[in-house]
């Protein structure tokens, strides 16, 4: 992991309690910069990827004042993919809680 922080130039490793080291890098442009680069070659979560690169894409230099209810809708959808293909022990917001919360009718 070290190393590929280290080629990549970005981010930060962090230990969970699971046991599981995981390079983070925050930021949509660092990540659409990584995703980009990376996608061609992502066999394991692909889609969660694909669907990240899709969600960098509408975010790109805006504020989330100036996403209109297509972005934010298309934004859910992608949250619930992302979400459906990770394991997590916690319990998911679903799609209609997400909709509530960016005061859009489900």
């Amino acid at each position: 992991m070290t190393w590929i922080r280290d080629t990549l130039g970005i981010g930060y490793l962090s230990d969970r309690k699971d046991g599981i080291t995981e390079l983070r890098i925050n930021g949509f442009r660092q990540v659409r910069t990584i995703l980009g680069d990376l996608l061609p070659y992502i066999r394991f979560k692909s889609k969660q990827a694909g669907c990240i690169a899709r969600a960098c894409e509408i975010l790109k230099g805006k504020s989330f004042g100036d996403l209109n209810q297509g972005d934010l809708r298309t934004l859910v959808s992608l949250i619930i993919e992302v979400q459906s293909q990770n394991y997590v022990t916690k319990r998911k917001k679903t799609s209609e809680e997400l909709l509530l919360i960016l005061g859009l009718t489900p």
